[in-house]
């Protein structure tokens, strides 16, 4: 909001002029630099007039996979009672301006505007608000407010279609680990009879002795769990171009696939990240590979570590809490070229997880071989979910 430079150079010139006229007695450039001085004022009045909009905005979808089509509608209204015309507008869609066609507005009427969203790459796409300005005829001054509330695209991963799917594993009491294909149904407690509980669930021994109808509720113990680590250190996707880590984008499209197979299948999945963000546990696992980004841990600590031994200690810990909590049996391990060197301490966690996979994205040859895991190599997410699929069920 302010003068424009056409604006300043007038009020420049109109004070020289004014006081020119006044100071030698020369009337006609008095006049002159009133005249000048009057236009900008009239400029000030004409533009700083705030018009009345009201924007709503509706993005369809505001969910998509990367090269989808995502479309953003605004509906912009004139509320006041007076027409505006002339406006400029402008809306910001992942931080670059938007241009809107100019808008002219009888009171009380709206126009429908809208465009399409750039969903080329992964992420989380802020949109808007609405930026007006108000300019007067003459462009000596311009006035630019925000309208409308901002929304929200986020651009998952692409999913590429798995049809292998781990196996459960059913442990018996005398430590041997069976592969279960489709889960088994286990006693887990009894509660109290609500009305629309099937009766044959009725446990009729134990409802006779507290005189309540009590009912079995299983719970499926060896279901396969499936727990995808995916790995967001900077130092493991090593190769950049244009800011963007080509295998990082590969292995957030492998965790995504994984991610929907399990779905689909109805089976419990886990997506953590080596180093996990702040508020990575909000959102959806397909939200927050949108919003994931890889972490770099620069510097040194007091101690004299180097980066690679940050990025090692972090790996380290996520290790550590993995075999504490086991919150599954089949392990999936993503990580780039730069990871390679960790495939085995990967795949210590055998003695926790019965199947732990290893995928390498972006590998341009193959991994040197690692006791333990099995590694996939691949260039990107498709070629991971073709040997993935290729290898079978695990």
């Amino acid at each position: 909001m302010g003068l424009t430079a056409r604006g300043t150079g007038l009020l420049v010139a109109a004070t020289a002029l004014l006081g020119a006229g006044l100071r030698f007695a020369y009337p006609e450039l008095a006049v002159l630099g009133a005249a000048g001085a009057v236009a900008v004022g009239q400029a000030v009045l004409s533009a700083a007039r705030t018009p009345r909009l009201v924007v709503s905005r509706t993005a369809d979808p505001d969910r998509v996979a990367v090269g989808e089509p995502a479309r953003m509608a605004l509906r912009v209204r004139n509320a006041g009672r007076l027409r505006v015309g002339g406006l400029l507008a402008e809306d910001r869609c992942a931080g670059r301006p938007v241009p809107v066609p100019a808008l002219r507005l009888r009171a009380g009427r709206d126009t429908d505007v809208g465009y399409d969203v750039p969903t080329r790459r992964r992420g989380v796409l802020p949109v808007g608000p609405l930026r007006v300005t108000r300019r007067d005829p003459l462009g000596l001054y311009a006035a630019t407010r925000a309208y409308g509330p901002t929304a929200v695209v986020r651009v998952h991963p692409r999913v590429h279609p798995l049809t292998a799917v781990p196996t459960g594993a059913g442990r018996s009491l005398d430590g041997r680990v069976d592969g279960v294909p489709h889960g088994s149904i286990t006693f887990d407690s009894l509660r109290e009879y609500v009305v629309g509980d099937e009766l044959r669930r009725v446990h009729w021994r134990t409802s006779a002795r507290v005189g309540e109808l009590m009912v079995r509720e299983n719970v499926d113990t060896s279901l396969p769990r499936l727990v995808v680590l995916l790995d967001n250190r900077a130092a493991a996707h090593p190769d950049r171009s244009g800011g963007v880590a080509a295998s990082f984008e590969a292995a957030c499209e492998a965790a995504a696939s994984l991610v929907v197979a399990a779905f689909r299948q109805d089976l419990p999945v886990v997506l953590l990240l080596v180093c996990p963000a702040d508020d990575a546990t909000a959102d959806p696992p397909l939200d927050r590979l949108a919003a994931v980004t890889l972490t770099d841990l620069p510097g040194r600590r007091p101690d004299g570590a180097t980066t690679g031994d940050r990025d090692g200690a972090a790996l380290d810990a996520t290790l550590t809490r993995l075999r504490a909590d086991r919150p599954g049996d089949t392990l999936v391990f993503l990580t780039g070229p730069g990871g390679r060197d960790d495939v085995g301490r990967v795949g210590a966690l055998r003695g926790a997880y019965p199947s732990v996979v290893v995928g390498v994205l972006g590998a341009a040859g193959p991994t040197p071989g690692a006791a333990g895991p099995v590694v996939l190599d691949a260039v990107d997410g498709a070629a991971f979910a073709a040997a993935w699929d290729a290898t079978g069920r695990w």
